[in-house]
Protein backbone atom coordinates (compact mmCIF):
# COMPACT_ATOMS: atom_id res chain seq x y z
CA UNK A 1 0.00 0.00 0.00
CA UNK A 2 1.56 3.45 -0.66
CA UNK A 3 2.02 5.55 1.95
CA UNK A 4 1.51 9.23 2.45
CA UNK A 5 4.19 11.99 2.80
CA UNK A 6 3.72 15.86 3.06
CA UNK A 7 4.32 17.89 0.07
CA UNK A 8 6.75 20.65 -0.82
CA UNK A 9 5.54 23.79 1.82
CA UNK A 10 3.90 25.77 -1.68
CA UNK A 11 1.48 22.80 -1.59
CA UNK A 12 0.16 22.46 2.18
CA UNK A 13 -1.73 19.15 1.59
CA UNK A 14 -1.08 15.76 1.90
CA UNK A 15 -0.78 13.13 -0.94
CA UNK A 16 1.05 9.36 -1.75
CA UNK A 17 3.95 8.31 -2.48
CA UNK A 18 3.32 6.45 -5.49
CA UNK A 19 4.92 3.13 -6.08
CA UNK A 20 6.13 1.59 -9.18
CA UNK A 21 4.42 -1.88 -10.27
CA UNK A 22 5.31 -4.86 -12.64
CA UNK A 23 2.71 -6.18 -14.11
CA UNK A 24 1.40 -7.83 -17.06
CA UNK A 25 -2.24 -8.20 -18.84
CA UNK A 26 -1.87 -9.88 -21.91
CA UNK A 27 -4.83 -8.78 -23.45
CA UNK A 28 -6.76 -11.52 -25.32
CA UNK A 29 -6.30 -9.81 -29.63
CA UNK A 30 -9.16 -11.18 -30.60
CA UNK A 31 -11.50 -9.32 -28.19
CA UNK A 32 -10.09 -5.92 -29.22
CA UNK A 33 -13.16 -4.54 -30.90
CA UNK A 34 -15.47 -6.38 -28.30
CA UNK A 35 -13.92 -5.86 -25.05
CA UNK A 36 -16.17 -4.26 -23.52
CA UNK A 37 -19.68 -6.11 -24.19
CA UNK A 38 -22.04 -4.27 -21.53
CA UNK A 39 -21.06 -0.86 -23.30
CA UNK A 40 -21.48 -1.99 -27.20
CA UNK A 41 -18.91 -1.15 -29.41
CA UNK A 42 -19.05 1.93 -29.23
CA UNK A 43 -17.33 2.38 -25.55
CA UNK A 44 -15.50 -0.64 -26.52
CA UNK A 45 -13.68 2.24 -29.38
CA UNK A 46 -13.63 4.96 -27.32
CA UNK A 47 -11.37 3.25 -24.89
CA UNK A 48 -9.73 1.99 -27.71
CA UNK A 49 -9.18 5.74 -29.20
CA UNK A 50 -8.06 6.97 -26.39
CA UNK A 51 -4.97 4.43 -26.18
CA UNK A 52 -3.70 5.11 -29.18
CA UNK A 53 -1.62 8.27 -27.51
CA UNK A 54 -1.31 6.73 -24.17
CA UNK A 55 2.47 5.37 -25.02
CA UNK A 56 3.76 8.03 -26.58
CA UNK A 57 1.49 10.52 -24.42
CA UNK A 58 3.32 8.74 -21.35
CA UNK A 59 6.97 9.24 -22.79
CA UNK A 60 5.95 12.56 -23.45
CA UNK A 61 4.82 13.14 -19.40
CA UNK A 62 8.30 11.32 -18.28
CA UNK A 63 10.30 13.77 -20.40
CA UNK A 64 8.45 16.87 -19.31
CA UNK A 65 9.32 15.93 -15.57
CA UNK A 66 12.68 14.38 -15.55
CA UNK A 67 13.88 17.98 -17.79
CA UNK A 68 13.10 18.92 -14.14
CA UNK A 69 14.25 16.75 -11.60
CA UNK A 70 17.98 18.10 -11.20
CA UNK A 71 16.51 21.49 -9.92
CA UNK A 72 13.89 19.78 -7.03
CA UNK A 73 15.51 20.35 -4.42
CA UNK A 74 12.95 18.76 -2.16
CA UNK A 75 13.90 14.87 -1.73
CA UNK A 76 10.27 12.98 -0.99
CA UNK A 77 9.09 15.21 -4.29
CA UNK A 78 12.23 14.30 -6.02
CA UNK A 79 11.55 10.01 -5.03
CA UNK A 80 7.73 10.93 -6.26
CA UNK A 81 9.19 11.72 -9.41
CA UNK A 82 11.14 8.91 -9.83
CA UNK A 83 8.29 6.80 -9.04
CA UNK A 84 5.96 8.68 -11.57
CA UNK A 85 8.51 8.32 -14.43
CA UNK A 86 8.81 4.46 -13.26
CA UNK A 87 4.71 3.89 -13.48
CA UNK A 88 4.45 5.81 -16.71
CA UNK A 89 6.70 3.60 -18.44
CA UNK A 90 4.78 1.04 -17.03
CA UNK A 91 1.27 2.16 -18.01
CA UNK A 92 3.49 3.01 -21.81
CA UNK A 93 4.28 -0.79 -22.18
CA UNK A 94 0.88 -2.12 -21.12
CA UNK A 95 -1.04 -0.05 -23.82
CA UNK A 96 1.92 -0.85 -26.46
CA UNK A 97 1.06 -4.22 -26.39
CA UNK A 98 -3.16 -3.18 -25.94
CA UNK A 99 -2.42 -1.23 -29.48
CA UNK A 100 -0.43 -3.76 -31.33
CA UNK A 101 -3.84 -5.32 -31.68
CA UNK A 102 -5.91 -2.20 -32.50
CA UNK A 103 -3.28 -1.55 -35.06
CA UNK A 104 -3.79 -4.45 -36.91
CA UNK A 105 -7.70 -3.69 -37.02
CA UNK A 106 -7.84 0.04 -37.82
CA UNK A 107 -5.34 0.80 -40.28
CA UNK A 108 -6.24 4.86 -38.58
CA UNK A 109 -4.40 3.69 -35.63
CA UNK A 110 -0.69 3.73 -36.04
CA UNK A 111 -1.10 6.41 -38.71
CA UNK A 112 -2.49 8.77 -35.89
CA UNK A 113 0.25 7.19 -32.84
CA UNK A 114 2.98 8.81 -35.66
CA UNK A 115 1.26 12.32 -35.80
CA UNK A 116 0.55 12.73 -32.12
CA UNK A 117 4.18 11.50 -31.89
CA UNK A 118 5.73 14.21 -34.48
CA UNK A 119 3.87 16.56 -32.64
CA UNK A 120 5.15 15.98 -29.49
CA UNK A 121 8.70 15.62 -30.10
CA UNK A 122 8.01 19.58 -32.24
CA UNK A 123 6.95 20.93 -29.02
CA UNK A 124 9.60 19.27 -27.19
CA UNK A 125 12.40 20.60 -29.84
CA UNK A 126 11.09 23.96 -30.27
CA UNK A 127 9.59 25.51 -27.03
CA UNK A 128 10.80 26.50 -23.37
CA UNK A 129 10.54 22.80 -21.59
CA UNK A 130 8.00 24.84 -18.79
CA UNK A 131 5.60 24.27 -22.27
CA UNK A 132 5.68 20.56 -22.15
CA UNK A 133 5.20 20.87 -18.45
CA UNK A 134 2.16 23.13 -18.10
CA UNK A 135 0.71 20.34 -21.12
CA UNK A 136 1.77 17.87 -18.72
CA UNK A 137 -0.02 18.59 -15.54
CA UNK A 138 -2.94 19.64 -17.77
CA UNK A 139 -3.02 16.37 -19.51
CA UNK A 140 -2.23 14.69 -15.83
CA UNK A 141 -5.24 16.55 -14.42
CA UNK A 142 -7.61 15.36 -17.29
CA UNK A 143 -6.57 11.76 -17.00
CA UNK A 144 -6.68 11.90 -12.99
CA UNK A 145 -10.72 13.01 -13.91
CA UNK A 146 -11.21 9.54 -16.17
CA UNK A 147 -9.54 7.43 -13.33
CA UNK A 148 -11.88 9.31 -10.70
CA UNK A 149 -14.50 8.66 -13.15
CA UNK A 150 -13.80 4.88 -13.57
CA UNK A 151 -12.91 3.78 -10.20
CA UNK A 152 -16.25 6.07 -8.35
CA UNK A 153 -19.01 3.80 -10.18
CA UNK A 154 -18.27 0.08 -11.01
CA UNK A 155 -20.36 -0.14 -13.50
CA UNK A 156 -17.93 1.73 -15.90
CA UNK A 157 -16.60 -1.74 -16.85
CA UNK A 158 -18.74 -3.62 -15.83
CA UNK A 159 -19.29 -6.87 -18.07
CA UNK A 160 -15.96 -6.04 -19.77
CA UNK A 161 -13.30 -8.84 -20.62
CA UNK A 162 -11.49 -9.22 -17.86
CA UNK A 163 -7.67 -8.62 -18.57
CA UNK A 164 -8.92 -5.28 -20.64
CA UNK A 165 -10.98 -4.68 -17.25
CA UNK A 166 -8.24 -4.94 -15.30
CA UNK A 167 -5.75 -2.68 -17.61
CA UNK A 168 -8.23 0.03 -16.94
CA UNK A 169 -8.38 -0.26 -13.18
CA UNK A 170 -4.81 -0.40 -13.09
CA UNK A 171 -3.88 2.55 -15.06
CA UNK A 172 -6.74 4.30 -12.88
CA UNK A 173 -5.72 3.51 -9.86
CA UNK A 174 -1.90 4.80 -10.15
CA UNK A 175 -2.87 7.73 -12.33
CA UNK A 176 -4.77 8.54 -9.18
CA UNK A 177 -1.81 7.78 -6.71
CA UNK A 178 0.69 9.82 -9.14
CA UNK A 179 -1.99 12.47 -9.86
CA UNK A 180 -0.38 15.52 -8.19
CA UNK A 181 3.40 14.74 -8.94
CA UNK A 182 3.71 16.66 -12.38
CA UNK A 183 1.26 19.08 -10.27
CA UNK A 184 4.05 19.56 -7.33
CA UNK A 185 6.90 19.61 -9.60
CA UNK A 186 5.39 22.75 -11.47
CA UNK A 187 4.80 24.47 -8.22
CA UNK A 188 8.06 23.61 -6.96
CA UNK A 189 9.81 25.34 -10.56
CA UNK A 190 7.49 28.04 -11.73
CA UNK A 191 5.84 28.90 -7.41
CA UNK A 192 2.25 29.97 -7.43
CA UNK A 193 2.41 33.57 -8.99
CA UNK A 194 -0.20 34.92 -11.79
CA UNK A 195 2.61 34.32 -14.02
CA UNK A 196 2.19 30.67 -13.40
CA UNK A 197 -1.54 30.13 -13.01
CA UNK A 198 -1.93 31.59 -16.24
CA UNK A 199 0.41 29.30 -17.93
CA UNK A 200 -1.15 25.93 -16.09
CA UNK A 201 -4.61 27.36 -17.38
CA UNK A 202 -3.33 28.48 -20.85
CA UNK A 203 -2.21 24.56 -20.81
CA UNK A 204 -5.37 23.10 -19.99
CA UNK A 205 -7.17 25.47 -22.75
CA UNK A 206 -4.77 24.03 -25.27
CA UNK A 207 -4.54 20.76 -24.36
CA UNK A 208 -8.21 19.79 -24.24
CA UNK A 209 -8.86 21.93 -27.60
CA UNK A 210 -5.69 20.43 -29.37
CA UNK A 211 -6.63 16.65 -27.79
CA UNK A 212 -10.38 16.57 -28.48
CA UNK A 213 -9.54 18.36 -31.80
CA UNK A 214 -7.45 15.29 -32.73
CA UNK A 215 -8.87 12.30 -31.02
CA UNK A 216 -12.47 12.85 -31.82
CA UNK A 217 -12.10 12.64 -35.74
CA UNK A 218 -9.97 9.18 -35.10
CA UNK A 219 -12.43 8.06 -33.15
CA UNK A 220 -15.36 8.33 -35.89
CA UNK A 221 -12.94 7.01 -38.35
CA UNK A 222 -12.73 3.91 -36.20
CA UNK A 223 -16.20 3.95 -35.91
CA UNK A 224 -16.29 4.01 -39.71
CA UNK A 225 -14.20 1.04 -40.42
CA UNK A 226 -16.03 -0.88 -38.03
CA UNK A 227 -19.50 -0.23 -39.37
CA UNK A 228 -20.71 1.36 -35.99
CA UNK A 229 -21.11 4.99 -37.14
CA UNK A 230 -24.83 4.98 -37.60
CA UNK A 231 -25.66 2.31 -34.91
CA UNK A 232 -28.00 3.63 -32.74
CA UNK A 233 -28.74 1.36 -30.29
CA UNK A 234 -24.51 1.97 -29.64
CA UNK A 235 -24.88 5.32 -29.51
CA UNK A 236 -27.39 5.17 -26.96
CA UNK A 237 -25.30 3.05 -24.97
CA UNK A 238 -22.03 5.49 -25.46
CA UNK A 239 -24.42 8.38 -24.26
CA UNK A 240 -25.10 6.49 -21.02
CA UNK A 241 -22.04 5.77 -20.35
CA UNK A 242 -20.51 9.03 -20.80
CA UNK A 243 -23.28 11.65 -20.43
CA UNK A 244 -26.04 9.89 -19.16
CA UNK A 245 -26.97 7.54 -16.42
CA UNK A 246 -23.08 6.15 -16.01
CA UNK A 247 -21.56 9.64 -17.16
CA UNK A 248 -18.08 9.08 -17.59
CA UNK A 249 -17.52 12.54 -18.43
CA UNK A 250 -20.42 14.57 -17.06
CA UNK A 251 -20.01 13.98 -13.69
CA UNK A 252 -16.32 15.18 -14.10
CA UNK A 253 -16.76 18.80 -15.57
CA UNK A 254 -16.85 20.58 -12.33
CA UNK A 255 -13.78 19.08 -11.32
CA UNK A 256 -11.93 19.87 -14.69
CA UNK A 257 -12.99 23.41 -13.96
CA UNK A 258 -11.74 23.91 -10.81
CA UNK A 259 -8.39 23.56 -12.75
CA UNK A 260 -9.18 26.95 -13.20
CA UNK A 261 -9.25 27.89 -9.22
CA UNK A 262 -5.82 29.90 -8.87
CA UNK A 263 -5.44 27.99 -5.20
CA UNK A 264 -6.31 25.16 -6.93
CA UNK A 265 -4.50 21.43 -6.10
CA UNK A 266 -4.92 18.04 -7.87
CA UNK A 267 -5.64 16.65 -3.87
CA UNK A 268 -8.45 19.33 -3.10
CA UNK A 269 -10.10 16.12 -5.09
CA UNK A 270 -9.28 13.79 -1.90
CA UNK A 271 -10.11 10.33 -3.42
CA UNK A 272 -7.34 8.53 -2.02
CA UNK A 273 -10.25 5.85 -0.66
CA UNK A 274 -10.02 4.09 -3.87
CA UNK A 275 -6.28 3.62 -3.38
CA UNK A 276 -7.35 1.23 -0.58
CA UNK A 277 -8.44 -1.24 -3.73
CA UNK A 278 -4.45 -1.52 -4.51
CA UNK A 279 -4.14 -4.41 -2.28
CA UNK A 280 -6.83 -6.57 -3.12
CA UNK A 281 -5.96 -5.46 -6.70
CA UNK A 282 -3.02 -7.22 -6.78
CA UNK A 283 -3.85 -10.39 -5.02
CA UNK A 284 -6.67 -10.91 -7.74
CA UNK A 285 -3.66 -10.33 -10.73
CA UNK A 286 -1.62 -12.62 -8.59
CA UNK A 287 -4.40 -14.90 -8.30
CA UNK A 288 -5.07 -14.60 -11.85
CA UNK A 289 -1.40 -15.05 -13.14
CA UNK A 290 -1.08 -18.47 -10.85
Amino acid sequence: MSQIRKLSPSSQAAMLQPTRRDIRFHPPAERIADWHTAGGPIVTAFFNTFSIVLPVGERFFIDSVRAYRDEITDPELKKAITAFIGQEAMHGREHEEYNSAFFARAPIAPKFESFVQGVLSRLTRHFPKFVGLSGTIALEHFTALLADALLRDARVMEGAEPHYAALWRWHALEETEHKAVAFDTWEAVMGRGPKAYFLRGLGLVLATVIFWGLVLPVFLQVLRTEGKLTDVKAWRQFYRYNFGEIGLLRVQLRNYLDYFRPGFHPWDHDNREYLQQIDAFLAEQEKRAA
